[in-house]
């Protein structure tokens, strides 16, 4: 059938609008998505009933049937996530999390350093954003309910140091994805004088947002830098106790039981992603390798390894009856999360058919300053995957068009163009609540999702404003360390008069 095209039109932006509008007002998700999902394809085949449960049949169908062939990406992202419920509630059901929690206990001591714990391990499992959520989401959250660490605050650390980590990272999937379509791009505007990783590695460094996001999560987490609806859920924290021991009567837990588990699970996860990108490059090298991997075949061998290893080292601690429950409870632990899954893919679909990419695209059309053009491309791109929920959709959009502006307005503003691009993806996918990475990392810290959303948007607001006033800096000296002070001066600024009003209304 024949789909109405939106790409100029004001109404392309409608559908995820409106499911962002009422997920924050109405708290369902489900139902807010789902309204986003009929609202959108009833414009899509202009009204008609018959041709829009047509189409909806083929959006659903097409996330594992697309162009006559089988496309198991998503689908292996959802299998991951059950492995990875009866991965953690294996770990319940045999005491090795209470045991982690009392190990940790006695060598961290305070709620601080649960906190940095978790903040810390985005060194180790920076290769991807949806493994770091989840895989740290289920280390980490034992010992911040020891030390009640809000839910909220878990969920917003799991986010705040995934995709901005990934994005500054050349050896991940986003850093592999980057430099693969800067290569493209170099080419096709006749750019020698940068290479691909030369490029990537200059704009990381002109990432304002991702970096001073990063820095942001350590001072909330030193600090205990409190703001909005997250002191409220910081102070209902210390009066509420998690109960994720004793779920059956086996014997005490084992901290090797954990410990070895995960190892497992990142070692194979990281293991599979070199393999699979080897076998898809003609010579291999590392960043080729982490270019060209199949990162959710990746997840599932990962999360399958994983499983293997939980219950060969809880053999005597689970007895034998409790094995089904505990594989149940797990998978069932993650079916509201594969529901809000499917739905945002559904809606992104939507989004990508109704061009609301193109339309929000066409706004920084005109006679523009060169020099307001990195914080335009900033906030544009931040608006793009606040509204489409993906920062690499918009990254696939927008870095083009990023570059080519640069080319034809000012050319040595081509990488501050398209680091603000990079940012403003990562900002608008932290904020908007039908992000994957968002999705997960609520779904690693076992949060509400609207309440990890609501929460976590004044941080991400206030490293945005920051980012915003570093771009302006950046496209009007062109100078990236005027520009990376400025961020810092600035949110510093906004810091210290939140922390102030904080106190004036405690």
């Amino acid at each position: 059938m024949q789909l109405i095209d939106y790409s100029h039109s004001f109404f392309s932006v409608v559908p995820p609008f409106l499911a962002l509008a009422l997920a924050v007002i109405t708290r369902r998700v489900l139902l807010s998505l789902g309204i986003g999902i009929l609202v959108g394809v009833a414009f899509l085949v202009g009204g008609n009933p018959v041709d829009g449960l047509t189409h909806l049949k083929d959006m659903v169908v097409g996330l594992a049937w697309a162009d006559g062939d089988w496309s198991l990406g998503k689908p292996k992202i959802l299998v991951f996530l059950i492995l990875l419920g009866i991965f953690t509630s294996l770990l319940t059901y045999s005491g090795s999390n209470q045991a982690f929690a009392d190990w940790a206990k006695r060598h961290i001591k305070n709620r601080r350093g649960a906190k940095m714990l978790t903040a810390c391990l985005v060194f180790v499992t920076f290769i991807d954003d949806y493994f770091h959520s989840l895989a740290v989401g289920a280390i980490a959250r034992p010992v911040t309910d020891k030390f009640k660490v809000s839910r909220a605050k878990l969920a917003y650390i799991l986010d705040s140091t995934a995709a901005p980590m990934c994005v500054l990272m050349p050896v991940s999937s986003w850093g592999a994805s980057i430099i693969a379509t800067l290569a493209g791009l170099l080419v096709t505007y006749k750019i020698t004088e940068y290479t691909p990783m030369g490029t990537f590695v200059a704009m990381s460094l002109m990432n304002y947002y991702a970096l001073f996001a990063l820095i942001m999560v350590f001072v909330v987490a030193w600090f205990s830098f409190d703001i909005g609806s997250m002191a409220r859920f910081e102070q209902a924290a210390l009066n509420e106790t998690h109960d994720e021991t004793a779920v059956s009567d086996a014997t005490k837990g084992r901290v090797y039981a954990l410990i070895i588990p995960v190892l497992a699970l990142i070692a194979s996860t990281v293991s599979a992603m070199i393999y699979t990108g080897a076998q898809a490059s003609e010579t291999f090298s590392i960043l080729g390798a982490f270019e060209n991997t199949d990162v959710n075949t990746s997840l599932v061998f990962g999360g399958t390894c994983g499983v293997l290893a939980v219950v060969l080292c809880t053999l005597g601690t689970i007895k034998t009856a409790d094995y089904p429950k505990a594989v149940w409870q797990g998978a069932k632990s993650m079916f509201g999360a594969i529901a809000i899954l499917i739905l945002a893919w559904l809606i992104s679909t939507v989004v990508g058919e109704m061009h609301t990419g193109d339309y929000l695209s066409t706004l920084v059309a005109g006679n523009i300053h060169p020099g307001f053009l990195p914080v335009i491309l900033f906030l544009l791109a931040s608006v793009m995957a606040f509204a489409t929920g993906t920062s690499w959709g918009t990254f696939g959009i927008m870095l083009p068009i990023a570059a080519a502006m640069a080319v034809k307005v000012e050319p040595a503003l081509i990488i501050p163009c398209m680091s603000a691009v990079m940012a403003g993806a990562v900002c608008g996918d932290h904020c908007s609540p039908i992000s994957d990475t968002t999705i997960l990392s609520s779904t690693g810290a076992r949060c509400n999702h609207i309440d990890h959303v609501t929460s976590q948007l004044p941080y991400a607001l206030t490293v945005a404003a920051a980012a915003a006033s570093g771009y302006l800096a950046l496209g009007l000296t062109k100078s990236a360390l005027l520009g990376f002070g400025t961020t810092g001066i600035v949110l510093a600024v906004l810091i210290f008069l939140l922390k102030d009003k904080k106190r004036a209304n405690a």
